[in-house]
């Protein structure tokens, strides 16, 4: 990515630890498994995907890698879509 406004992936990752005093490896455990559902997302007429969050959250979870609790992993996508939404790369659609 040579974007101006790429994102920077490890100020999210520090940015996400501080909020949820989870690990690295947790928190790149969740987000790895959070894209995989995303790829597998359908797009809307414009382009936008839709992403329940509780439906993410139960998907992460149920991975048998994942050994975390739900609220864990809630902490950890609450974050970072927190930072990505300071950085203006994702909004929440009504």
């Amino acid at each position: 990515m040579t974007e101006t406004n790429a994102i920077n992936e490890q100020e999210m990752m520090q940015y996400i630890a501080d909020k949820t005093k989870a690990s690295q490896a947790n928190i790149a455990l969740v987000l790895k498994h959070e894209q995989a559902y995303i790829n597998k997302a359908h797009e809307n007429a414009k382009g936008d995907v839709d992403i329940d969050g509780d439906d993410l959250a139960d998907y992460i979870v149920s991975r048998k890698d994942v050994k975390l609790d739900e609220l864990t992993v809630e902490n950890i996508l609450d974050a970072e879509m927190d930072y990505l939404m300071d950085k203006g790369h994702a909004g929440y659609i009504d």
